[in-house]
């Protein structure tokens, strides 16, 4: 009998997926979609070790990138274990959420799914919970709360595997023009892609301080007193808008950069001149971050 393949975004709500009774096997999906090289259509070995490169400085080292490479190729390997003869997988069960990490990764993975010609697909992308506010996403849910939104999966339509195809064509050639257009719509066959896509063209450097929207919020809580790194968290969070993308590799890594450019925006004081993206690099608790 062929068993259920369940794909998630992150490493705890795929801990929790797999303690929750819900029958099948669970794998968790590791990338960053909506940025970095890549090219339409099934990733090639070039595009997978161009991603490596990148993923391994995302984190600034703390992700070896021989290790990277070696994930995304197993990635794509068991999605094309779905569609051999002797496969023990039938179904796919997609969970994902509402956030531009998350959208940008489920159309890149519906786009692959279609391209192996894999149809028996079901998507639940849970954009609330009862009880739960701010909701950012699964890795709040416990295993008792996912398995209470397993019966509200839907079959992923025809027009939805089609309109996956264009988003992860527009993030692979990061097409301002298919963004600006993406994030119009009204109405979507994936109706929580246009306001991720928004979310991503409100990263782009504005004209007054040359900025994404991340590095300004970063900047503003330094600039307001915020010195230690889990304050600066707290205080972006607080004023982001839900469902939250980011975490916080992406915004130590904006920290980071702020105090890498020139001239400096801010002063990194601790036991390395960055901030570390990845456990067991440094102790946050030993940093300090002042304005300049």
């Amino acid at each position: 009998m062929k068993t259920t393949l369940h794909i998630s975004s992150g490493d705890m709500s795929g801990e929790s997926l797999a303690k929750s009774g819900v029958s099948g096997e669970v794998i968790v999906w590791h990338d960053i979609l909506y940025d970095g090289p890549r090219k339409p259509g099934w990733p090639d070995e070039e595009i997978l070790e161009a991603r490596a490169c990148f993923l391994s400085e995302t984190t600034d080292g703390g992700l070896a990138e021989d290790y990277v490479l070696a994930v995304l190729q197993d990635q794509y390997a068991q999605l094309k274990e779905l569609v051999q003869p002797d496969s023990p997988y039938g179904s796919v069960v997609l969970w994902f959420d509402a956030c531009l990490f998350d959208q940008a990764m489920l159309c890149h993975v519906l786009s692959c799914l279609h391209l192996l010609g894999k149809k028996d697909v079901a998507l639940l992308c849970i954009d609330a919970f009862p009880g739960i506010e701010p909701y950012n996403g699964l890795g709040q849910l416990s295993s008792e709360q996912l398995a209470s939104c397993y019966a509200d999966r839907q079959p992923v339509t025809e027009e939805q595997f089609l309109f996956a195809g264009q988003v992860d064509h527009a993030f692979a050639l990061q097409d301002r023009e298919a963004f600006a257009r993406l994030a119009a719509r009204k109405e979507a066959p994936l109706p929580w892609v246009p306001a991720a896509v928004q979310r991503w063209l409100e990263e782009e450097p504005d004209s007054a301080t040359g900025l994404g929207r991340l590095s300004r919020l970063a900047l503003e809580a330094i600039q307001s007193g915020c010195d230690r790194p889990e304050r600066v968290f707290a205080f972006v969070a607080d004023r982001e808008t839900p469902p939250q993308y980011w975490g916080d590799i992406t915004l130590w890594q904006k920290i980071n950069e702020l105090a890498e450019q020139e001239p400096p925006l801010v002063r990194i004081q601790g036991p390395q001149a960055r901030l570390p993206q990845w456990e067991g690099i440094a102790d946050l608790r030993q940093f300090r971050l002042y304005p300049l």
